[in-house]
């Protein structure tokens, strides 16, 4: 399993790309039985949380604000990012990482995620490369990536924290 990125500034596209790719060879870890599932899930609640709060808290205002992207592809952004942090709980909430339910719900959030992260390479990121100049996205960067180390060191991954943002997002 690769170790939580960490928290490096530079151009956030490329910062972005790089967690999408830790994310990939997370769930790749996690479909691996002789893996260390719990510890991988909770390496991956973590960073997928930071990077998401991240991402809608820091990434999503600037690139509206720099007409990058509109309202309606933050909205399809975050509204992605509640179904795979609802999958994400569904998948903590297994007692048994050895089980048919964990495999069905890892299923559930691989497909969550891998969609997610199709759409947003695609439909935020191109715009984020040829519409926002290099020095915003590197500022960007910086921001993005001291914003997802703070919420990293706060715990942002534990169940209770996932609960209480999938609860909130249902309001």
């Amino acid at each position: 399993m690769p170790k939580i990125l960490p928290a490096a500034g530079g151009d956030v596209v490329e910062i972005i790309l790089a967690d999408h790719r830790w994310f990939e060879e997370a769930l790749r870890e996690l479909r691996d039985v002789t893996s260390d599932r719990e510890a991988v899930l909770a390496d991956l609640a973590t960073v997928l949380i930071a990077h998401a709060e991240a991402e809608e808290s820091k990434v999503y205002p600037t690139l509206r604000r720099k007409d990058a992207i509109d309202a309606e592809e933050v909205e399809h952004s975050e509204h992605e990012h509640d179904e795979g942090n609802e999958a994400l709980l569904d998948l903590m909430e297994v007692d048994d990482t050895g089980s048919e339910e964990f495999s069905s719900k890892l299923h559930e959030l691989s497909e969550a995620l891998t969609h997610h992260l199709d759409e947003e390479e695609r439909d935020v990121l191109n715009p984020a490369r040829t519409d926002v100049s290099e020095k915003v996205r590197r500022d960007l960067g910086d921001t993005f990536a001291e914003e997802r180390a703070r919420l990293i060191d706060s715990g942002c991954g534990d169940i209770a924290n996932v609960r209480k943002i999938v609860e909130a997002a249902k309001k």
